[in-house]
């Protein structure tokens, strides 16, 4: 059985809703950064926010690779801040737009949980931590309250309902 046949409707809901989370979240964490934010360094050899945000990219990109059946991953160099913002919920929004399709996962859903998608959330919190450890933190919020909708990939995101 093909892991299209495996994925039903509603796993595809849940991995799009989940995409949509990874949009309000992350958006949350990058919205306001200042300039000197994306080259914030703990200490030497640690990424940076801009290289996580790099890699965030390079997450979904690959993400796509695997639902479309030819895995392909790049390592690629950090884009000036705000292009890179952007190409985080680009790729978000193309991935998204797969699953949205109904053409073929030729992965299945636990597996694009439990890899790209999973490690996307690890790397959002740490730009959240990072955010707090330079000075600029985001705000906390109770997410179980947010106005989290799939296909809702984009910057643009609904208004924060209690934030703390």
């Amino acid at each position: 059985m093909s892991p299209n046949e495996q994925s039903s409707s509603a796993e595809r809901a849940l991995l799009r809703h989940t995409v949509a989370t990874v949009a309000y979240r992350g958006g949350k964490a990058l919205r306001g950064a200042p300039d000197s934010f994306a080259n914030f360094s703990t200490a030497s050899g640690s990424r940076t926010p801009a290289e996580i945000l790099a890699h965030l990219g390079d997450l979904y990109d690959w993400a796509l690779s695997i639902v479309a059946g030819k895995q392909v991953w790049q390592d690629s160099r950090p884009l000036l801040w705000e292009k890179e913002v952007e190409r985080f919920f680009a790729s978000l929004k193309k991935f998204d737009e797969y699953l949205a399709s109904g053409a073929e996962l030729h992965e299945g859903p636990a597996a694009l949980f439990q890899g790209p998608i999973a490690d996307s959330l690890t790397h959002i919190g740490q730009i959240a931590m990072l955010r707090r450890m330079a000075g600029c933190p985001v705000k906390g919020e109770n997410y179980h309250k947010a106005e989290i909708v799939a296909g809702r990939v984009g910057a643009e995101q609904s208004a924060p309902r209690r934030e703390f």
